[in-house]
């Protein structure tokens, strides 16, 4: 195989690994997988245009024809990406997937981190993943129903969380503009508008800040807590994507004084706080 075709090699090396009879094709064959004609019939287009897509001819695809081609072959995520680079040379837009739950080897990652709060949050800034430092420092989140773990929701909604914020002001409209950036990079623009539509019943200010269209980028920067039990902690923090999963971020929180993360350290070690402090 040479890479002057190399999206019809791709396509055949795709074909060639998916069983027939899972997909109710039958009778003998002298090579393995799906014939061109099948795959161009799970896509819904002409069995000439697959093949010359195979053969290096006619031209560059479609992304509708790369999607239905995508489907046809079951791709996965980074194959449907690859897919795209390969036919069109850049990647697929966006497609937002709701979140069900995070990997159990994620989680462990968080688990590690003793003295750094960390969580694991969506695109809709709900927490799907948080450690026992972020429970301590943050808010404990298990004890929150799942609907209630949004990060918005807590910042205008409920005033205790808002009381332990330096600078709230400040930091509503930071959220506010990442909130909105990171919505529309992961293709979830409609999917948060029933939050958009409750928060601006439920809060006048996020309604203002919402209004003015600003965005921002949750990078890094430093956040700080009036804490009832660790007093003012100031945090470092960095942002993350989870490789192939652009609906899923992970924050990093390290506290700037060592004094207070030993103080957080023994807290952690000893089984937390008995109630939540911020919550």
């Amino acid at each position: 195989m040479t890479e002057t075709n190399a999206l019809g090699n791709f396509l055949r090396d795709r074909r060639s690994k998916l069983d027939p009879a899972s997909f109710g094709f039958s009778g003998r064959r002298r090579t393995p997988g799906l014939r061109r004609e099948e795959v161009a019939q799970r896509s819904n287009i002409s069995p000439a245009w697959y093949t010359w897509l195979e053969q290096g001819r006619g031209g560059a695809p479609s992304a509708d024809v790369l999607n239905r081609i995508a489907n046809g072959l079951m791709l996965t995520e980074p194959e449907r990406e690859h897919l795209f680079i390969l036919g069109l040379g850049r990647p697929p837009e966006v497609r937002f997937h709701p979140v069900e739950g995070i990997s159990p080897r994620l989680q462990r990652i968080l688990d590690s981190l003793v003295t750094s709060p960390a969580l694991v949050r969506t695109a809709a800034w709900d927490v799907m993943a948080w450690n026992r430092a972020a429970a301590v420092v943050m808010t404990d989140y298990g004890r929150l129903a799942p609907s209630e773990r949004n990060i918005l929701r807590l910042l205008f909604c409920n005033p205790a969380v808002r009381r332990h914020q330096h600078d709230w002001e400040a930091m509503a409209r930071f959220v506010v503009g990442s909130f909105r950036a990171d919505a529309a990079r992961a293709g979830a623009t409609s999917q948060i508008a029933d939050l958009v539509d409750e928060l601006c019943r439920a809060s006048p200010e996020f309604d203002a800040l919402w209004r003015e269209n600003e965005v921002a980028a949750l990078g890094e920067g430093t956040k700080r807590i009036k804490h009832p039990v660790l007093g003012d902690v100031e945090l470092e923090y960095s942002g993350f994507a989870v490789d192939g999963r652009p609906d899923l971020f992970l924050v990093v929180y390290n506290p700037v004084d060592g004094a207070v993360a030993d103080r957080l350290r023994s807290i952690v070690e000893n089984g937390g706080l008995g109630d939540d402090p911020l919550g």
